[in-house]
Parts: C-alpha cells; structure tokens; sequence
C-alpha cells in the first residue's frame, strides 16, 4: 500500500476523492528495477505494483500498474507477504522480469502456466529462509 499521509476527503468531493485515491492505494509488487540509463539520461532505480485489473465475464479490459522511483515521498507499506511454499511465476529470467502470478504451490503454478502462454516463464518458490532474510535485514516494513 502506498500513502501521501493526507486523509482520506469525503465522497461527496468526487475529485479531490480522485485526486486523493492517485496518492493513497495499493497494489501487489510485480517487478523491481535496477538504477539505468538511456541515452544520456539516468533513471534511479524503481518498482512497480500492480493496482487493479478492470473486465467483464472473465476477460481482463485493462491492467492498472503503477510504477514508483525508490526517490518516491510516497510511504509504503507491506500489508501481505507470501506464504512459504507459494510459487512465483515470473515472465522471464532475469533483471526486469514481472510476476505474473502467485500460485499456492508448485502444482498450481504449473497447471496455471499450461493455461496460459508463458514460454520463457520461471517458477520460484518461496522459502523459509528468504522470510527470515526479510526480517534479518530489518525489510519488514509492517
């Protein structure tokens, strides 16, 4: 979740609502960027969650993904972390690979990604030892 600290405006103040919901949301971690360049022009490093998928019937419209600078003056917060034993799926290997989904376990991810056209996709589970590096580290933020 991410926060400007400001509270939250009635809804009757349909765009100061707007305006507000841009600043205070949350999402689900879905890629990590290192700093780079392009050009001459350097990009500190970034992250991006993903907010809010919008459909009908089954059929995804329109993915919402919201990409932030760790410069950020936004507040982030972890609100879930997942369980030890749950399976990341990444779109490809390596630096800027996006998770795409995050299954149960090892027989749900492989029988989502038979569903689904990932042919470069790499599965990683989650383990006790990367919690416990987490907390180590001092990375648990909630």
């Amino acid at each position: 979740a991410w926060s400007d600290g400001t509270p939250r405006p009635p809804e009757r103040f349909t765009r100061k609502l707007s305006a507000w919901q841009t600043h205070n949301s949350k999402g689900r971690l879905i890629q990590k960027q290192g700093e780079r360049g392009i050009g001459g022009v350097g990009l500190s490093a970034s992250f991006t969650l993903h907010e809010a998928d919008y459909g009908a019937g089954g059929v995804i419209a329109i993915r919402v993904h919201r990409t932030f600078s760790l410069d950020s003056k936004l507040h982030f917060t972890i609100l879930e972390r997942p369980a030890i034993g749950a399976v990341r799926i990444f779109d490809r290997a390596g630096p800027g690979a996006e998770l795409v989904q995050l299954a149960a376990h090892r027989r749900a991810a492989e029988e989502w990604l038979s569903r689904h056209g990932y042919s470069r996709a790499v599965l990683e589970e989650v383990t006790a030892d990367e919690v416990g590096a987490d907390i180590v580290e001092g990375r648990v933020v909630a």
